[in-house]
Order: structure tokens, then C-alpha cells, then sequence
């Protein structure tokens, strides 16, 4: 199977100041990883994994499947050592997805939450399974991808790069055809791009490196909230097969419109409307109609409206401050309970954490919980049903959430 283009882009978001992911993108192999850990580990973890993707040689001669795992668990052993060596970089960590394409097929290899999708016949299939919490818990049945969307730990892996002197590897190879094309991304794309959209941005686009700038510039307007990373390759075949994948070059966009800058955030349209408001005419008086008719009505209207309205608007009042009353207890009865409601979860770095509160976001940012412990143990170190057992999101007290976290601290440091 031939390369037809390949194209990469990485940018650091709307939110992060460094950007902790980098890419490989080094025909016929090509790579993701997205960084984890405090000040600037994340970023040195996903450096250290790219570099060994461009670097070891020893497999070269591997079948393609098993020299992608050889290579990963070569990365996985310099950012362990690293971490151990260079207190500044404990606890840190990556994700990866790589391929390698082959005559045959393309070869996967796969830890953590960055994706690998397949675009073929106007369909895009997800072909790797992500190592988080949410995806755990959507597989057993326990959370719905609705309540994934907004669930506290939805950016907490549970499989990662330097955590451990040995890491488990997912690998598969897939066949390939003329025609398809093949996306790497890390989930800064994913997170704020839907499956749908990343199919209309690439079947729209007149090029792969156009795909690649669009994709990025998407992620920004859906909030930028990660770094985005993104790795396109299309393999050769007939005209009518690669038409299927990208659209033909028609000039549609240029580097201008890709910019993804605040700067080139469209607003929105203003519809301008006329509004037209039609007058019924005063009907017309009955003829013979006597003069005295109106001081008549004048004189028998009743006076009584106007002494009620004093005691309607005394009810209401009343009724007000009733309300009012009932929702401030209400509030002060919920933050009464919320201040002794604790559960463990995970942070954004992975670590375990004690949070005060209840595991649910208001909106984007904004939970109804706070940091109240943070462990240096990551959740990657757990097995799957550590992480169950521990991740219930039960309410408990603070004292019983740290007895919890310490029982797999020792055994982490004591194994």
C-alpha cells in the first residue's frame, strides 16, 4: 500500500500555556502523544515518546505489529527512567497512538485516550479503544455518553507512558484499501469536536494539510479547552476512491480563513427583519346613539377594583418572601450537606484525588466540588478494578475518602 499526502498540525489551545502534546510524522510511521504531569513534564514525557519513535532502530526488522509495541515500550522505559532519575518530573506521563503503514494493511499501537480513526466511503470509525475513567465505566454500563460528556473525570486516563516500568500496549493491524485515510488526534480535538464534525471538516477539505488547519481551527471555536494535536495520511488508489475521501481542490478556503486565531472567529449572522404591526380601526359608533349613554357607564362602573388592589399585592408580597424564604433554606440545607460530602476521583494530571462536594459540573468549569487531598499516586498505577472500587463517586466522610486513597498508597510504595 503506497502513502498518497500526509499532513500534521499541533497548537496549544485557547486554555493551556505550553503545549504538552507533539507528533510524529515520519512516512511510514507516524505518531500522537499527549503529556501529563505538574510545571513541564508532560511536555518532556511526549518529547521523549516522539523521539523514540524517530530514534530506535532495534525493531526495525519486527513484524509491523510488534515492532509499534517495541517501540512504545522503549518510550514507556525512557520517561519511567526519566521520572525516577528527576524529581522535577515524577509522576509524569503520556498517551500514544501510532501507525505503521505496510503493504498490506496499517499496524496500531495504543495507550491512553489520543484515537485513531479510519475514513472510508464517506464513513469515519474509531479504531482504538480509550484507556480513561469514563470509557471504564461507559463499557460496564455505569455511565451513559450523555452523562460522559459533562462527567467530572472525563480527561483522566487510566493507561499512560512512564507510570510504571511496564506498560500494557493495545495493538491490532486493519486492512487498508485505495482510497482511505487514516487520523491520529490527541482529545483536544475529540473533546470538542464531534465524530460528525470531524467528518465534514475532512471530507470538506481540498487537502490533507488543509483538513489538518481546519481541524485545529475547530477545536479552538469549540473552546480550545486541551492542546489539539492531528495526523493525516490517505493512501493511493483510483480517482473515484480518493474523490470519496477528499473533496476535489475547488479553492474552497485559504490559509486566511484557517487561522485559527481569536481574530478569525466568525460572529454571528444577524438576520435583519421588518416588523409590521397592523391597527384594527375603532369600530364605528351605532347611529341614534344617545348622548347620555356614556356618563350612564361612567356612573354604574364599579369602584370596587381599585380598593382590592392594596390586599392582591399584600398577597403577593407575602407569597414572594415565602418563596424566597423557602429556596435560601433550601440552598443552606444543600451547602450544609455539600461541606461534609466528600468522594475521590482524579485530577486532570491523573493524580487521586480527595474532592469536597458532589461529582457533578454545573457548566463547563464550573463543578460543585473542590480539591481537598491530592495524592502523588496516578490512577494509570491502579488495575481496572482498583479504579472501580475506588472511583464509585460514593459520598463519604473525609476522614474514610483518606483512609481509602492511603490503603493503595502503601501498597504502591510497599509492593
Amino acid at each position: 500500500m503506497k502513502l498518497a499526502e500526509s499532513a500534521g498540525r499541533t497548537d496549544p489551545g485557547r486554555k493551556r500555556r505550553r503545549n504538552e502534546d507533539a507528533l510524529v510524522l515520519e512516512p511510514p510511521l507516524f505518531a500522537v502523544a499527549d503529556g501529563m504531569g505538574g510545571a513541564q513534564a508532560g511536555e518532556v514525557a511526549s518529547r521523549l515518546a516522539a523521539a523514540a519513535f524517530r530514534e530506535y532502530h532495534e525493531a526495525d526488522d519486527l513484524e509491523p505489529e510488534e515492532r509499534v509495541r517495541a517501540i512504545i515500550q522503549e518510550a514507556n522505559r525512557r520517561i519511567y527512567e526519566r521520572a525516577q532519575s528527576d524529581t522535577e518530573a515524577s509522576g509524569m506521563g503520556t498517551t500514544v497512538t501510532a501507525a505503521l503503514l505496510e503493504s498490506a494493511g496499517v499496524a496500531i499501537g495504543h495507550v491512553g485516550d489520543s484515537r485513531a480513526y479510519r475514513l472510508r466511503g464517506g464513513e469515519l470509525e474509531q479504531l482504538t479503544s480509550d484507556h480513561s475513567l469514563v470509557a471504564d465505566l461507559m463499557r460496564s454500563g455505569r455511565l451513559t455518553p450523555e452523562e460522559a460528556e459533562t462527567h467530572p473525570q472525563r480527561s483522566v486516563i487510566t493507561r499512560a507512558l512512564g507510570t510504571d516500568r511496564e506498560v500494557d500496549v493495545d495493538s491490532l493491524t486493519v486492512e487498508a484499501e485505495p482510497g482511505d485515510l487514516f487520523l491520529l488526534c490527541s482529545d483536544g480535538l475529540t473533546s470538542m469536536v464531534a465524530d460528525e464534525g470531524i467528518l465534514e471538516i475532512v471530507r470538506d477539505a481540498a487537502s490533507l494539510e488543509e483538513a489538518a488547519k481546519a481541524l485545529v481551527k475547530a477545536a479552538n471555536r469549540g473552546g480550545g479547552e486541551d492542546n489539539i494535536t492531528v495526523v493525516l495520511f490517505s493512501l493511493v488508489g483510483d480517482e473515484a476512491a480518493l474523490e470519496e475521501t477528499l473533496a476535489s481542490g475547488d479553492g474552497r478556503g485559504s490559509d486566511e480563513d484557517l487561522e485559527d486565531t481569536l481574530s478569525g472567529l466568525e460572529g454571528p449572522a444577524v438576520l435583519e427583519t421588518t416588523q409590521t404591526r397592523v391597527v384594527a380601526p375603532p369600530a364605528e359608533e351605532p347611529a341614534g346613539w344617545p348622548e347620555e349613554a356614556e356618563p350612564e357607564e361612567s356612573e354604574e362602573a364599579p369602584a370596587a377594583p381599585p380598593r382590592r388592589r392594596p390586599r392582591r399585592w399584600r398577597r403577593r408580597l407575602l407569597w414572594t418572601f415565602v418563596g424566597v424564604a423557602a429556596v435560601t433554606l433550601l440552598i443552606a440545607g444543600a451547602i450544609w450537606g455539600l461541606s461534609r460530602a466528600y468522594f475521590v476521583g482524579a485530577d486532570d494530571e491523573g493524580n487521586i484525588t480527595v474532592y469536597q462536594g458532589v461529582p457533578f459540573d454545573f457548566s463547563e468549569g464550573v463543578g460543585l466540588y473542590r480539591e481537598r487531598y491530592v495524592s502523588r499516586l496516578q490512577a494509570a498505577q491502579l488495575s481496572p478494578a482498583e479504579r472501580e472500587a475506588l472511583f464509585d463517586h460514593e459520598l463519604i466522610s473525609y476522614d474514610e475518602a483518606r483512609a481509602r486513597v492511603a490503603r493503595y498508597e502503601e501498597q504502591t510504595a510497599n509492593p
